[in-house]
């Protein structure tokens, strides 16, 4: 099935964050029939971008005009298979590549966003869950080496509102529960940000993408650089300032907390399969030795590990979040959690209980269904009372684009 759709809009990046939870009313008042029924349609179009049915925009309007219930009417948008289809899948799959860019394959990844919001799953999972989805009586099945499942589903046009269905992750991918992370142990992320280098990539783009934070934002030279790997050089050029005055700023709070990604790895073959299309996550389980390193910790935490000796030197998966203190404490971290923990199931909740967690989510929804970053007081209220019914729901996402649908309906 063939479904017209607007552009991708890209996620809006604040680098400043409100702790404050503000709730208000969404709804917004209705003056007239004929005004009721434009903003049915506006809110139909922004949700799943292609036209009502005659008999669902007689409803919609009826919930708006009537009942004053423009977020039920929004509900109702929601049901429409294109909203799974065109729109979340475009929402989420910049998410899955370091480009960002939307014109990547349907994947286990975006499939799993789109399954959590179809079924009002608390959205803060996505970092920590033991939770996949995959098609229900597709072939082939889900493989841990290869993405002809979820390729399948697309080439045949499958509706994923009614296909998708969760399961266990550890189930069928081998990874132990308590090793899974949502997304990010998902075979897409892995293939994107565990494959080569040295495991930052996977946070950094978290950060990005879930945060709404990238490096350049998170910037701190005040965080202890006790934790900063081997192979980050002490005076780059020659120079040690250079190091005291810019890459500490990202690695002293990055490198702590990546070292939760210490036993995974991407498995491809580099020569024949470069871009890992039949490669797969692992993970290196209780008694697993990796013969570089002597240890559980994959070879790649050691990767150029000359560059400075005297570096810091992996030797488990312990990591600890050093911005809960400085100027990144601002990202509303979790008083509940202990602020450290043992491998990335841990990590992920650390990131996915901060405010910047809810509040990134909120803001990307609200660009994509307003079409705009949030521009004046007006909108920034908006969002901060979106961040506070995201909480009051459950963290259910799919509610997010019904109270951004709605404000942005007309007048």
């Amino acid at each position: 099935m063939s479904i017209r759709r607007r552009a991708n809009v890209r996620p809006w990046i604040r680098s400043a964050l409100l702790p404050t939870l503000i709730t208000a009313s969404l709804a917004l008042p209705v003056t007239a029939a004929a005004d009721a029924r434009d903003q049915a349609k506006r809110i139909y179009d922004r949700i799943a971008g292609v036209p009502p049915s005659a008999a669902t925009l007689d409803a919609m309007q009826t919930k708006i005009e009537t009942n004053n219930d423009p977020v039920g009417a929004a509900l109702m948008a929601t049901q429409d298979p294109a909203f799974y289809n065109v729109t979340l899948k475009n929402f989420a799959a910049p998410w899955t590549n370091r480009d960002g860019s939307v014109f990547v394959p349907l994947n286990d990844y975006t499939a799993t966003v789109i399954g959590m919001v179809r079924d009002d799953v608390d959205f803060r999972q996505l970092l920590f869950g033991d939770i996949l989805y995959v098609g229900n009586g597709i072939s082939p099945a889900y493989s841990s080496s290869s993405n002809a499942h979820y390729q399948a589903m697309e080439d045949q046009g499958t509706d994923l509102s009614a296909a998708l269905t969760p399961v266990a992750q550890s189930s069928v991918t081998g990874v132990p529960s308590t090793a899974t992370a949502g997304v990010l142990t998902s075979r897409a992320a892995s293939k994107a940000f565990f494959i080569n280098g040295t495991n930052r990539a996977m946070f950094r783009f978290t950060m990005k993408y879930q945060l709404c934070h990238d490096m350049e934002t998170v910037h701190d030279i005040t965080r202890a650089p006790d934790r900063i790997r081997q192979d980050v050089s002490r005076s780059p050029g020659g120079d040690s300032r250079v190091f005291l005055n810019n890459c500490i700023g990202c690695h002293s709070g990055m490198d702590p907390m990546a070292q939760g990604f210490a036993y995974y790895n991407f498995q491809h073959d580099a020569m024949n399969d470069p871009m890992g299309d039949a490669g797969m996550l692992v993970y290196n389980n209780t008694g697993a030795v990796d013969p570089v390193t002597g240890t559980r910790v994959v070879a790649k935490y050691f990767n150029n590990n000359t560059t400075f000796p005297y570096g810091f030197v992996t030797t488990d998966d312990k990591w600890d979040n050093y911005w809960r203190h400085g100027r990144n404490e601002l990202l509303g971290w979790d008083d509940t959690l202990p602020g450290s923990g043992q491998g990335a199931k841990s990590l992920g909740q650390e990131l996915a209980y901060s405010h910047a967690f809810a509040q990134c989510q909120v803001e990307k929804v609200f660009q994509n269904v307003c079409l705009r970053s949030p521009a004046d007081g007006a909108d920034r209220a908006q969002v901060d009372a979106m961040v506070g019914s995201f909480a009051a729901h459950g963290y259910s996402l799919r509610r997010v684009w019904q109270e951004s649908a709605v404000y942005c309906m007309g007048d």
